[in-house]
């Protein structure tokens, strides 16, 4: 019978302990830091020059195709297939310079990790040290995959976390 007592009050006790929380959404929270816009704009000016490269290559290799196919009929077996090599080896070029660009260990991920990541990780920390300081239990990304059917304004806490960060 005392267990029973000693559950029921346990039971009562945690039920009676309210979880505090609140959301941020951190989409809107690195939209207002300028660091993070330029650090965008610099990743897309990347982006833009090195698609460009490798759209250059691939025009060089159908200039060279082309020109393969008007020579062809006079070139000798030996020379078509030097010519189907060079064109090959190029074809090669360009999807291995791809791969470098943008492949998932590439460039652009490389200077994403390096322009963008201190700058969440900044945001994470002022956003944990905020749930430290006002006790929050829980804090939700509105702007995460986590569906909010309805979310209270008032338990939103992205501006307060701007203001941790100096940006408010």
């Amino acid at each position: 019978m005392k267990q029973l007592i000693l559950i029921a009050l346990l039971c009562f006790a945690s039920a009676s302990q309210a979880q505090k929380f609140v959301y941020v959404d951190s989409d809107y929270i690195l939209e207002r830091i300028p660091e993070y816009a330029s650090a965008e704009d610099q990743l897309e000016k990347l982006s833009v020059n090195w698609q460009s490269e490798i759209e250059e290559v691939y025009q060089q290799i159908d200039v060279l195709y082309k020109k393969y196919q008007a020579d062809k009929i006079l070139l000798t077996q030996e020379m078509k297939n030097k010519r189907e090599s060079e064109i090959i080896n190029k074809e090669k070029d360009a999807k291995e310079l791809q791969r470098k660009r943008f492949g998932p260990e590439g460039d652009l991920y490389k200077k994403r990790t390096e322009l963008v990541k201190p700058i969440q990780d900044k945001v994470y920390n002022a956003i944990q040290d905020f749930s430290n300081e006002k006790r929050y239990d829980i804090i939700f990304d509105k702007s995460s995959n986590l569906i909010m059917l309805f979310s209270n304004p008032d338990l939103d806490k992205s501006d307060d976390i701007l203001k941790m960060l100096g940006y408010k």
